[in-house]
């Protein structure tokens, strides 16, 4: 784990990925704040590739809680039985729906108390909701951001949780809203975890990583 990074250091890494993609976005396809519930919880332990495949048709169908209970769970499955673990899936996904059909009138809640509350929704995905829907700067650490953040000290920590406190306590304000987006796509297609690409890295210069590819 490498110690956590200085203010002034931190700043300058995100005023470039800011420059660099002013307005991040996440990889999962949704239509409204339901179908992004779904689709973040169908990704857990899938690609965000797979996940919008299988959600492509299904999403045509099916953008409200009350449509999921009346394709019903042999109906979901066959939209999304290429997602790893899709049968627990399905069941979760048919269970919060209800849920939010009986005690939230059709409508997903926009508390991560709430949202947490459902079947298969953990931390993670409540704060991406929070994030992409309604635009709360909550941070969703995956294992993209927990590598970048303890690999190069923007954001270290023993733990998801911890990680994300130290992206909320010393990222500066006026990146908070995009920060886990910055983090991720960094991770994913240039801090890899096996084989990062240092050579196209736009903080190559000020990355304390020793280990750095040439």
């Amino acid at each position: 784990m490498a110690k956590q990074m200085d203010y002034q250091t931190i700043h300058e890494i995100f005023r470039r990925f800011h420059a660099a993609e002013p307005e991040p976005k996440g990889e999962l396809n949704h239509t409204n704040a339901y179908t992004l519930v779904v689709a973040v919880a169908l990704s857990a332990q899938a690609t965000d590739v797979g996940v919008n495949k299988a959600t492509e048709e299904l999403f045509k169908q099916v953008d409200t809680p009350q449509k999921m209970l009346d394709l019903g769970e042999e109906g979901l499955i066959e939209h999304i039985k290429t997602i790893g673990l899709y049968r627990q899936k399905a069941k979760n996904v048919m269970k919060t729906a209800r849920i939010l059909v009986e005690e939230y009138g059709g409508e997903v809640p926009s508390s991560r108390a709430a949202l947490q509350s459902l079947p298969g929704v953990g931390r993670k995905t409540a704060n991406v909701v929070l994030n992409m829907w309604w635009k709360v700067p909550a941070q969703a650490v995956d294992t993209h951001i927990f590598r970048v953040g303890n690999r190069t000290g923007i954001c270290p920590g023993k733990d998801v949780d911890a990680v994300e406190r130290a992206i909320e306590d010393n990222i500066p304000a006026e990146f908070q809203q995009h920060a886990h987006h910055w983090l991720i796509l960094h991770g994913r297609y240039v801090c890899k975890a096996r084989k990062p690409v240092c050579g196209n890295c736009l903080i190559r210069d000020i990355c304390p990583y020793e280990d750095k590819q040439l």
